[in-house]
């Protein structure tokens, strides 16, 4: 894992989210699904549970890993209440992206409440670190209208901008770069 994707909370190492997407990415991501397993509602304290399985594909072998991410008012950041779906959604890919490049440590998306609401980011002198950004946050204008450039310059249709991550985007953003490199 590059360092300019670790970050130190509370004394301990923990990785990005958008590293290890960018982990897959290098070792063969082939997919990503998630599934809501349940729906927050009152009468189950407003928890939302997704599962993701992520398919590495190595030397023409699939490869599976699966996780589950939780989120709920109890262990989210406030800012991130009304996002409880997207929330788990994110901590499960994290789960799974985590065994699938063999990261040991925690990923930040999935730290509980308060801990996971300023980032401490290490110096790395990279120019590709761009300031930390909430991966389950919306997709950000000047992403939205990178990809819309790029569906169009591709003859691509985009993708739906309304349910769109910061994550997504990113990931997007890179697939739609490679096409155009011709790597896919």
């Amino acid at each position: 894992m590059r360092k300019e994707f670790l970050i130190e909370r509370q004394g301990k190492q923990v990785v990005l989210y958008q590293g290890l997407l960018d982990a897959a990415h290098e070792r063969g991501l082939k997919s990503i699904v998630t599934h809501l397993v349940q729906i927050p509602t009152p009468d189950n304290g407003n928890v939302s549970i997704c599962q993701a399985t992520v398919v590495l594909a190595t030397n023409g072998v699939d490869r599976v890993f699966t996780g589950f991410g939780d989120a709920s008012p109890k262990n989210v950041a406030p800012a991130m209440q009304n996002c409880l779906i997207r929330m788990s959604e994110t901590r499960a890919k994290a789960r799974a992206l985590r065994d699938a490049v063999n990261v040991g440590v925690v990923a930040f998306e999935e730290l509980e409440g308060d801990d996971a609401s300023v980032p401490v980011p290490r110096s790395s002198g990279s120019p590709r670190r761009p300031a930390f950004v909430d991966p389950a946050s919306p997709a950000s204008v000047d992403q939205c209208k990178a990809i819309r450039k790029m569906c169009d310059a591709q003859k691509i249709e985009p993708p739906d901008f309304d349910t769109l991550t910061q994550a997504q985007a990113g990931a997007h953003i890179k697939r739609l770069q490679e096409l155009g490199r011709g790597l896919h």
